[in-house]
C-alpha cells in the first residue's frame, strides 16, 4: 500500500474531483507530476516518422486487425460498422453488426483476424460477448458465440482483442465500475481472459477457467515483445495510468492498489503516468519500443524496451497534434504504425476530417 505521506499528497491534489471513470477528473486540471513508477535507463533511438491520413471522416474507430493483402479490418465503436480501409485509403463496409447496443463506452470494440475467420468482441443487450464469423475476404458469414456473459456498463467494459504469438486469443475486459470484481476470480470482469479459437479456456490457463490475469480495472491494450512477453496498458481513476508485464496468475490490484503498490499480493506496473497525461488505450509493440495511443493525454507514448523486457523512460510523440488517440496497430512488416483518432467520443473536439486512421512510419 502507498506510505502515508503519498496518500496525504494525492489526497490533497484530487480533493476537488470525484472518482470518476475515464471522463470526471480525467477531463479536469492536469494533475502534477509526482514520484512515478521509475524507468530503467534504456534509451531510444527510433524516432517515429511524419504522420500521413490512410483514411478520414470515420466515427470512432477501436480495433484495428490487418489481413494478409495489408488493407485492414477496422471496427468503429458507436456506429457497429465493421470497415474495411486499403493501404491506398479507400474505405467499404464490411458489416453492420446488428447485435450491438452502443452505450456509453460500450460498442463495437475489438477485432483479430485468424485462418479466415473475424473475431469482434463487443456490448450487446445484456453483456459483453466474444464472437466469431466466417470470412471470405469480402463478406462476414455465420456468427459463433465464443464467449458469453461478460459484464457490461455504461463504463470500463474493457474490449482488446488480440491472438498472441502462442496461437490462443486474449480479450480485455473491464470492471464496469462495480470495483469488486476485479478481484472475483469467479466474475469475467476485470481480467484479461485467454481462450481457444472456440472460446475454451487455452490449456495451461492458471485456474483451469478462461481467465489469465485478473485485479484490472479496465485494460484497452495488448501487445507482445519480440521474445513473446505480453504487456497491458490500463485505466487508472484519479492519479495513475499503468502498462503492465502480464503473467499468468497475476494480480493486479484494482481495486485495493492504484499505480505502484510495492505490495506482494498485487503486480507492480512497469510504468505509470499521471492520469491527465495518459488515459492509455490501443497498444503495439515494433521496433524495440511499445507505443500506447493517449485520449486524454492526446498523444502517442513511446515506451523503449530493453533485451530483457524492462522498461524504458516514456517519450510523448506528436502531442496535443490529433486530439485522442485511441487504436493502435502495427503493420505485418513492423514498418508503421495505423493509429486511430477518438474524437468523435463525446469527450474531444473534433477537427476538419475527423475521425482518421493515420499511418505512423517507425522505420
Amino acid at each position: 500500500m502507498r506510505k502515508l505521506w503519498t496518500l496525504v499528497l494525492l489526497a490533497a491534489l484530487t480533493a476537488c474531483s470525484p472518482g470518476a471513470p475515464e471522463a470526471g477528473p480525467r477531463e479536469g486540471p492536469a494533475t502534477p507530476r509526482a514520484a512515478a513508477t521509475p524507468a530503467a535507463s534504456v534509451t531510444t533511438t527510433v524516432r517515429p516518422g511524419t504522420p500521413k491520413d490512410v483514411a478520414t471522416g470515420l466515427a470512432v474507430p477501436w480495433g484495428i486487425a490487418f489481413l494478409p493483402d495489408g488493407s485492414a479490418l477496422v471496427t468503429e465503436r458507436d456506429t457497429a460498422r465493421l470497415l474495411r480501409i486499403s493501404t491506398s485509403g479507400q474505405v467499404s463496409e464490411v458489416a453492420k453488426i446488428a447485435e450491438v447496443r452502443p452505450d456509453g463506452e460500450g460498442g463495437l470494440m475489438g477485432v483479430a483476424v485468424k485462418d479466415g475467420r473475424v473475431f469482434l468482441y463487443y456490448t450487446a443487450e445484456r453483456d459483453n460477448r466474444v464472437v466469431s464469423y466466417a470470412f471470405d475476404g469480402e463478406r462476414l458469414g455465420a456468427a459463433k458465440v465464443l464467449v458469453e456473459g461478460i459484464p457490461k456498463g455504461g463504463i470500463h467494459n474493457g474490449g482488446r482483442l488480440a491472438f498472441g504469438p502462442d496461437g490462443y486469443l486474449y480479450a480485455t475486459t473491464g470492471e464496469t465500475g462495480d470495483r469488486p470484481l476485479a478481484q472475483d476470480r469467479g466474475s469475467l470482469a476485470g481480467k484479461i481472459l485467454r481462450m481457444t479459437a472456440e472460446g475454451a479456456p487455452a490449456p495451461g490457463n492458471p485456474f483451469g477457467t478462461l481467465v489469465y490475469s485478473y485485479g484490472h480495472r479496465n485494460v484497452q491494450g495488448l501487445a507482445w515483445d519480440r521474445d513473446g512477453r505480453m504487456y497491458a496498458s490500463e485505466f487508472g481513476q484519479n492519479t495513475w495510468d499503468e502498462v503492465n508485464l502480464i503473467k499468468p496468475g497475476g494480480n493486479y490490484g484494482w481495486p485495493e492498489v492504484e499505480g505502484r503498490g510495492d505490495d506482494p499480493r498485487y503486480v507492480n506496473p512497469i510504468i505509470t503516468w499521471p492520469t491527465s497525461e495518459a488515459s492509455p488505450s490501443g497498444m503495439a509493440y515494433a521496433d524495440g519500443s511499445l507505443w500506447v495511443g493517449a485520449l486524454r493525454g492526446q498523444r502517442l507514448w513511446q515506451i523503449p524496451l530493453s533485451a530483457d523486457g524492462t522498461a524504458g523512460e516514456p517519450v510523448a510523440r506528436f502531442e496535443g497534434r490529433y486530439g485522442r488517440l485511441r487504436a493502435v496497430t502495427a503493420t505485418p512488416d513492423g514498418s508503421a504504425l495505423w493509429v486511430g483518432t477518438s474524437n468523435k467520443d463525446g469527450r474531444g473536439s473534433p477537427r476538419a476530417g475527423d475521425d482518421r486512421v493515420l499511418s505512423v512510419p517507425i522505420s
